[in-house]
């Protein structure tokens, strides 16, 4: 069965129909629905009757997996952040390898089963099993746009069960006597994670020209949504911060890089640095993300809004999309001051 369908930047209607399990499109030259109506029933039959010299060197066949998987990372590579587009490469060019050894080449050719049975494959943890589903399913979501396949086969794959970790703790005073009391080289940074809310890379990537002393603020690009955000500028931090540095020299030289691999590699020294200083008097592990949590958690206490916190942690809502104003940055500061300081 085949159907009609308007693109993007054309002015004709196309014509599309699936031959051999190969999905086959092309113009019909035509502007109005109506003539656009009558190629279309001469196609068809021409198709039934397998008298396929009507489609010519300009039919164009489904599109191969390896194709569209280079188009998608171009695409995210203009939405999401490098840390993105790098997690997303590997894991389908990972995909791809097997697609290979299955002797599946196009895009409309995947198939719950081959998902399933690429996902058995993997020797990795539950979660990280559901991320590489979630890749995939991102991108065949594009192909079922762009009309390459009908519906999105990811969506349909087995999830594995996922057990709920405590790796991303909550700091207790207890463990932030530890961790501010022993003169840390990377005390100052730790200070930045717990007052701002950022994620460990984006605090790594501050500048001295992303803080604006006059306003109190900071600015700030966040990796992860690719947006400027707008973050209250702690007095606690305001003291930290030299004030003979150039506008360019960055916070923290020891972690700044504009390279995705190399940053994730350099976190790992204050990472582990947190975890042997929290060894040291007998806590639990945590993680320079447990910072964020716990800078959620406390201003949660002290009567902050879930929406004015989701704004500040540039976080989006787990459930619908909402639209936000802006939290009143004086309102918050004036919070993010009030927290308990560690020591």
């Amino acid at each position: 069965m085949s159907k009609l369908f308007k693109r993007k930047n054309s002015p004709y209607w196309w014509w599309t129909a699936r031959y051999k399990g190969v999905r086959y499109r092309r113009s019909t030259k035509m502007r109005k629905e109506r003539l656009a109506h009558k190629v279309q029933d001469h196609w068809d039959l021409n198709l039934m009757l397998e008298k396929l010299d009507f489609l010519g060197p300009s039919f164009s066949k489904s599109i191969t997996i390896k194709k569209f998987i280079w188009e998608h990372l171009i695409f995210l590579s203009k939405r999401k952040s490098d840390a993105t587009v790098y997690t997303a490469k590997g894991a389908l060019n990972r995909f791809l390898d097997y697609c290979n050894s299955q002797k599946v080449k196009f895009i409309d050719q995947i198939t719950i089963k081959l998902i399933d049975g690429y996902i058995e494959l993997l020797s990795c943890s539950p979660k990280t099993k559901k991320n590489h589903i979630g890749v995939i399913s991102r991108m065949l979501y594009e192909a079922v746009k762009d009309d390459l396949i009908v519906k999105n086969p990811a969506k349909f794959a087995t999830l594995p069960k996922i057990i709920p970790t405590n790796r991303h703790r909550l700091l207790e005073e207890s463990d932030l006597k530890i961790i501010f009391g022993q003169n840390s080289p990377w005390e100052t940074y730790y200070y930045f994670l717990l007052y701002t809310g950022l994620r460990a890379g984006d605090v790594a990537l501050l500048r001295r020209d992303n803080i604006n002393l006059k306003k109190g603020c900071i600015v700030s690009l966040v990796r992860k949504s690719r947006r400027t955000h707008e973050f209250p500028l702690a007095d606690k931090l305001r003291a930290l911060i030299p004030p003979d540095m150039s506008s360019k020299q960055p916070l923290f030289p020891r972690l700044y890089t504009t390279n995705e691999r190399k940053l994730n590699g350099r976190l790992a020294i204050p990472r582990k640095h947190l975890q042997q200083l929290l060894a040291a008097e007998g806590r639990p592990k945590a993680t320079l993300h447990s910072f964020r949590h716990t800078f959620n958690t406390m201003l949660r206490d002290l009567g902050m809004s879930i929406e004015d916190r989701q704004v500040l942690l540039s976080h989006a809502t787990s459930s619908v999309t909402k639209i936000y104003t802006h939290p009143n940055l004086e309102v918050a500061k004036e919070l993010i001051n009030r927290l308990n300081h560690p020591l």
